[in-house]
């Protein structure tokens, strides 16, 4: 694991977290966050540091239910890609979910190959009992709209697979 560490994210690293999210929004591959979201959230995200201390990678745990988290904003810098950043961040994400008791995560991406080598699989609608699904759709959270595959997502969506791991 040279020339990085994995770390959980501090408030500090939010604007780089925000720096590191908007080239893939501008290409419409992640949904944009408004930084009081970020910041709201940034004790979901683990980040990647170089030996430099600039943020080079960033993903989050989302939970979901009881048993049930997602892998949210996985984002690795192009020039970190194919050197085991993103499979550090995600296996930090599934000890922090073990941690948490969950055990299956869910994640919306397009990178499929990517998440089938951690052992993802894709999956089809029903993955919650109909009496959980009744209590997600309450959410005002719009990746459990994407979780729960609701109309109003879908232009949101499209092209991505939906997969779960059991951990």
């Amino acid at each position: 694991m040279s020339g990085y560490i994995v770390r959980a994210a501090r408030s500090a690293d939010v604007r780089g977290i925000q720096t590191l999210l908007e080239p893939f929004v501008q290409r419409r591959i992640l949904l944009g966050k408004d930084l009081v979201v970020l910041y709201e959230a940034v004790q979901q995200f683990l980040v990647a540091e170089d030996e430099n201390g600039r943020l080079i990678a960033c993903g989050a745990l989302h939970v979901m239910w009881e048993d049930l988290g997602e892998v949210r904003t996985l984002i690795v810098a192009d020039d970190w890609l194919h050197r085991g950043v993103g499979r550090a961040v995600v296996e930090g994400l599934e000890a922090n979910a073990r941690a948490l008791g969950l055990s299956r995560l869910f994640c919306l991406t397009f990178e499929v190959e990517f998440f089938q080598r951690r052992g993802f699989s894709p999956i089809g609608e029903q993955v919650v009992d109909p009496d959980v699904y009744s209590q997600l759709v309450r959410s005002p959270d719009e990746g459990i709209a994407e979780f729960l595959d609701l109309a109003h997502v879908k232009p949101n969506t499209l092209g991505n697979t939906r997969m779960l791991k059991r951990l």
